[in-house]
């Protein structure tokens, strides 16, 4: 059972049969357009994002199976800030706001490609990523919003998925 691993980086529910998908798909015997579909299909909630997707093709039986990833800690934090990127200068500049429940969903669906042991810990790492890219939370710095983290005052947020606190 030979199974080939292919790589792609695309836009979320915007893949073609276009290259490079199609080109590296139809040699190996798949309809191009039910792979793209499916892709498309699974990564429609992150339209407009970048999103790695790896399609796994047993080339006998010519089946596949397609594992979607998740877009970068900026990408998503360019998303839910509404914002097109960040600051050119994060410390004078600020681009966007966001609300500490949005940096807490960020960092759950970033937690299993980051090396965070717990939510807290992944959370803290989104507010490291916010303060680079000149992004602020509900009106204060990321900087703030780390030490009130540290301190507990957002347990509440953080703790709701049964993670432990550090």
């Amino acid at each position: 059972m030979p199974e080939k691993n292919l790589k792609f980086l695309v836009s979320g529910g915007e893949a073609t049969a276009g290259p490079p998908i199609g080109p590296a798909i139809g040699p190996l015997g798949l309809n191009v357009l039910q792979v793209v579909e499916e892709i498309n299909r699974q990564t429609s909630e992150f339209r407009g994002m970048r999103v790695p997707v790896e399609v796994t093709v047993d080339t006998d039986t010519k089946s596949f199976r397609i594992k979607v990833g998740t877009p970068t800690t900026a990408a998503l934090i360019v998303k839910e800030a509404g914002i097109e990127k960040g600051s050119g200068q994060p410390n004078r500049e600020f681009v966007g706001n966001l609300t500490v429940e949005q940096v807490v969903r960020i960092a759950k669906l970033k937690m299993q490609d980051m090396r965070a042991r717990t939510l807290k810990s992944a959370v803290k790492q989104v507010l490291g990523t916010c303060l680079s890219m000149g992004v602020t939370i509900e009106g204060k710095s990321a900087k703030e919003i780390m030490r009130e983290v540290e301190e507990g005052k957002h347990d509440h947020l953080i703790s709701d998925s049964g993670s432990d606190n550090i």
